[in-house]
């Protein structure tokens, strides 16, 4: 399947939900000749130090989809992300829909099903999920045609959906003077994350990119729409000109630098399992699992 074939015709409804406490952004998809919608990449608030839920984020966008009268067929997560909690489940709850994610998922809960030292009682499968895309996958919302694209480095299960003229990229690409995001969490590749954006980056120009994070600057604010066309010409880590061993040997050193993100603990154990909390213990509570060492 040529690139340009996977985009389909059609330009949905796109309505962005920042998250200023995870720099996230959640997305409400509609198609306007139907109302159907797809959410993606919802956030579920977590003040971690109190060990306190909230559901601020993930309220604004069912009362957004209420008053306009929309009607969810899909909760998108286009990765299992590290840095927030997933609300798709919550969501669901309220408003139906089917939660999806890329198929290589169970890679994922591989790898931290024995970080956390899940039992056997937690399938690998990715059973958890309503629907596993596969690279080309197509869908449907609405009237809408869409189709999901693997685009791995960041997170073995990452994907791109793209629906008519617009592609939520999750945390392959990030605003052009951002570059990219990182690549070295279990499972990360820097060189599989290059050939990924640049797949993305052979979409017709005037596509239309959404993040799923922007961290934002003094001179711009935070910021999270922007084209192919723009990418090329400007994203400082994969534009037009930028070789791959340039690329990797840049992410490496920088990824050398960071620190694990805030909320990657709860994050992880929570969205390898599509957003779905721990079980209760039989005073009714739940915990979350914090593996010493375990990174």
């Amino acid at each position: 399947m040529s690139e340009a074939a996977s985009n389909p015709i059609g330009r949905p409804d796109v309505t962005a939900f920042p998250d200023l406490d995870t720099n996230t952004i959640s997305y409400v998809v509609a198609d306007t000749a139907t109302g159907a919608a797809a959410i993606v990449d919802a956030v579920l608030d977590i003040d971690y130090a109190a060990g306190r839920l909230g559901y601020h984020s993930a309220d604004a966008i069912i009362d957004f989809v209420r008053t306009r009268g929309l009607s969810v067929e899909w909760l998108i997560e286009t990765h299992v992300h590290a840095d927030h909690l997933s609300a798709a489940p919550y969501i669901q709850q309220a408003l139906g829909g089917k939660i999806g994610i890329g198929d290589k998922i169970t890679v994922v809960q591989d790898t931290f099903g024995k970080v956390f030292n899940e039992g056997t009682e937690f399938a690998r499968d990715g059973s958890q999920f309503d629907r596993l895309f596969a690279d080309g996958d197509r869908y449907a919302i609405g009237m809408l045609q869409a189709v999901a694209l693997s685009t791995p480095g960041h997170t073995p299960a990452c994907m791109t959906h793209v629906v008519g003229d617009a592609a939520f990229v999750g945390d392959t690409l990030f605003m052009p003077d951002a570059g990219t995001a990182r690549a070295d969490f279990p499972g990360g590749d820097a060189r599989a994350l290059y050939r990924s954006a640049r797949r993305i980056l052979a979409l017709p120009p005037e596509t239309r990119l959404f993040m799923c994070h922007d961290y934002g600057t003094e001179e711009r604010g935070m910021a999270w729409e922007t084209t192919v066309a723009d990418e090329r010409a400007n994203n400082t880590h994969v534009g037009d000109g930028i070789d791959e061993d340039s690329f990797v040997a840049r992410r490496t050193a920088r990824d050398a630098t960071l620190d694990m993100p805030r909320l990657i603990l709860p994050s992880l154990q929570v969205n390898m399992k599509a957003g779905r909390l721990p079980e209760p213990d039989d005073t009714g509570k739940r915990f979350l699992k914090v593996p010493i060492d375990g990174l």
